[in-house]
């Protein structure tokens, strides 16, 4: 399980394996119902490419767009 904090918002597990094979950080956001455009992923502080293979226990979203 990864634990995906949406900073401010809602924290929530995710089990990686229902992503399909080899998940990055771009299908954990979108496992929350947000864009890969919209958000920074960051892993112990610091940001990673969403289109890397997801290798932390912890991930922490931060919506850089809100509102209309």
């Amino acid at each position: 399980m990864v634990t995906v904090e949406v900073v401010g918002e809602e924290t929530r597990e995710i089990d990686p394996e229902t992503l399909g094979s080899d998940p990055t950080y771009a299908d954990l956001v979108r496992a929350v119902d947000y864009s890969p455009h919209e958000v920074s992923v960051l892993v112990d502080d610091q940001p990673v490419p969403e289109d890397r293979a997801v290798d932390a226990d912890h991930v922490r979203i931060l919506r850089l767009i809100k509102g209309g």
